[in-house]
């Protein structure tokens, strides 16, 4: 198998045994690696009753407690590269994003490095969403891509696809957030490392069930990763401190073939 969807659960058992028949039931051959950071409604358990389901398709890590979201996906990560993966995909488990979206994001991946899942292109919407929650997206969005220089219209998206080749070549040990801001920062260091990236449209809905993970606190911390990226990036069109890609070479020419 090529490509391993790596999905982070924390009270999803009403949403996981569905979302992953969907997922099994698409045209094209994946895996799933469910990261599931203890989570008092056995999610942890209903993963384990999906692996039996479909053995050698479902993978579960267990982690002792809620460690962040940054933190799930470096460990579904690694597990999908120990797995042999090619392409590398990160989803939500409440039907935010949509299972059928998948084939076309992988069909993108023929010539782009990094394919987000995006509301912000032709094509792409929300659904059912309230209007706070639209707006508290769309503002992120335009902070995040105007002080941090971003080309994706949809900077804040968990649906993306990495090829592997993306992956190897970022130091995911060293990235500092660990919660929803880990999206933008690491999309911050795929750009400057010069990959291709592609969006996808698909239409964003609101959770099915359970209850969204978003919090004040989740907000605050992105505002943080954005102000101290935006402060890397000054200093390096300053000519202060150096960027990650004078450690790397100049990435921005290496292409995957």
């Amino acid at each position: 198998m090529d490509t391993y969807i790596v999905i982070p659960t924390y009270n999803e058992a009403d949403n996981l045994p569905e979302l992953i028949r969907q997922i099994m039931d698409l045209p094209v051959p994946v895996g799933v690696i469910v990261v599931d950071d203890n989570s008092p409604d056995g999610t942890g358990d209903v993963a384990e009753g999906c692996s039996l389901e479909f053995p050698g398709q479902i993978h579960t890590i267990h982690r002792e407690g809620k460690q962040g979201l940054g933190t799930a996906y470096m460990a579904g990560f690694r597990r999908a590269m120990d797995l042999g993966a090619k392409r590398i995909m990160t989803m939500d488990a409440d039907f935010s994003h949509h299972p059928r979206y998948i084939p076309a994001m992988i069909a993108h991946s023929q010539d782009k490095d990094v394919v987000i899942g995006s509301r912000y292109v032709q094509g792409g919407g929300t659904l059912h969403c309230t209007a706070g929650r639209r707006a508290l997206s769309w503002s992120a969005n335009l902070i995040a891509r105007g002080a941090l220089g971003l080309q994706a219209r949809d900077a804040t998206a968990g649906f993306r696809l990495y090829r592997r080749e993306v992956l190897d070549s970022i130091p995911l040990g060293a990235i500092f957030s660990s919660g929803y801001s880990f999206l933008v920062e690491m999309l911050y260091l795929v750009q400057q490392a010069g990959w291709r990236v592609g969006e996808a449209p698909i239409v964003f809905e609101d959770r099915r069930a359970g209850t969204s993970k978003i919090s004040r606190r989740e907000v605050f911390r992105a505002m943080y990763t954005v102000a101290r990226l935006s402060y890397r990036r000054l200093r390096r069109f300053s000519g202060i401190g150096k960027d990650y890609r004078s450690h790397h070479g100049e990435r921005r020419e290496r292409r995957v073939r």
